[in-house]
């Protein structure tokens, strides 16, 4: 049954990101609230430890129950279409998870091939922006910032960074509106490079 109360704007892509425990996601459930209609939670989560389960416990708790929730751990970008569907708005969280999902597929022999990586990541980031972009709706995207350390010191801990980064600027560049979020805090980066260009020119 379709659920939405209204059509939103065609493919309308928010991205949410900031550093660990930061309150992105937070921001993010209440921006989607803020939205109205029907809203669609895409977990790409898998929970194998306790602490994921502790982790993915307090997101839950947090969602409100009318809330429908799609388990996309892996090809989230059919999930986000079948969400569009009678969804007004799409909260996934997150896309670093789900790239390293992906990454964690992979053989040795695949994780070997240094395009192979960039390549799968580049083609996952390219499926969720085109499956955002179909859906009648507003999709919000949750992301971690994994590069503000120092480098790590093993080569795949350092590609996933590399991939992560290369992911995050790509939805940003897709993005309507995008959001860094510090310490609860989220900062609308566009209207910050804005005010900072017009400064600039003055």
């Amino acid at each position: 049954m379709d659920r939405r109360k209204g059509r939103g704007k065609m493919g309308r892509i928010i991205l949410a990101t900031g550093g660990a425990r930061c309150g992105k996601s937070r921001f993010a459930e209440e921006y989607a609230k803020a939205c109205g209609g029907a809203v669609a939670y895409i977990a790409t989560a898998q929970v194998k430890d306790e602490e994921m389960a502790f982790r993915v416990g307090m997101h839950q708790e947090r969602r409100p129950a009318e809330w429908d929730t799609y388990e996309a751990p892996f090809d989230s970008h059919k999930a986000v279409r079948e969400a569009g569907k009678t969804h007004d708005v799409i909260l996934f969280d997150c896309v670093t998870l789900y790239l390293s999902n992906l990454l964690c597929s992979m053989d040795e022999e695949e994780l070997e091939v240094k395009d192979a990586i960039y390549q799968l990541a580049g083609q996952a980031t390219n499926d969720l922006i085109e499956a955002a972009r179909s859906v009648d709706g507003t999709v919000i995207f949750v992301t971690n910032e994994v590069g503000g350390g120092i480098v790590p010191e093993h080569r795949l801990a350092r590609v996933y960074r590399d991939m992560a980064g290369l992911a995050n600027q790509r939805l940003a560049a897709a993005a309507a509106e995008v959001y860094l979020v510090v310490a609860g805090i989220a900062v609308d980066l566009r209207k910050l490079g804005e005010g900072v260009r017009r400064a600039g020119t003055q």
